[in-house]
């Protein structure tokens, strides 16, 4: 695969998120591996944090495996991840029950992630669930008019200090 010649932070932990989803990372190595065949170069220290960021921790799987795992509760982490930067929020536009949300390449992942482990903590109860491309996350409002009112928690949600200054 090509190198890639820049990439955030965000869009490497979407990256970092999935593959540890998919159960592939039994160790930092790993990841630096993965990482590195889509031409992302990260030291282990990289790795590391990254992991730490978005809430993984070693343990065993259902198999008796030792790899990294996202904690169920891992609500915090993971939407502190997603606050590191307003870089991450591009777009909000609501319709109806949706908000479509355009993210940098890369992001939407990290950010649906974050919002549907908030919406099973209870955090965003009128979040349904998520859907994320590349760059675009479509969520979905409980209530059949609710995407404005959903938009307007969402903006609260990734950056609640801004959200306090209104």
């Amino acid at each position: 695969m090509a190198k890639r010649s820049a990439i955030s932070s965000n869009a490497r932990r979407a990256l970092v998120v999935s593959y540890v989803n998919q159960g592939l990372v039994h160790s930092q190595n790993d990841l630096v591996d993965l990482l590195a065949e889509e031409g992302i170069d990260v030291t282990q220290a990289t790795a590391s944090r990254d992991l730490e960021d978005v809430g993984a921790v070693r343990g065993k799987d259902e198999k008796g495996e030792m790899r990294y795992l996202l904690i169920e509760n891992s609500v915090e982490p993971l939407a502190r991840a997603a606050r590191v930067s307003d870089e991450l929020i591009l777009s909000i536009t609501a319709s109806g029950n949706l908000v479509v949300v355009k993210t940098p390449p890369g992001g939407a992942h990290l950010l649906a992630s974050a919002l549907d482990r908030a919406s099973q903590s209870g955090e965003m109860k009128a979040v349904i669930g998520t859907i994320a491309g590349d760059d675009t996350v479509l969520v979905i409002s409980r209530n059949a008019t609710g995407g404005k009112a959903l938009a307007s928690d969402l903006r609260d949600f990734i950056s609640p200090k801004k959200a306090r200054r209104k």
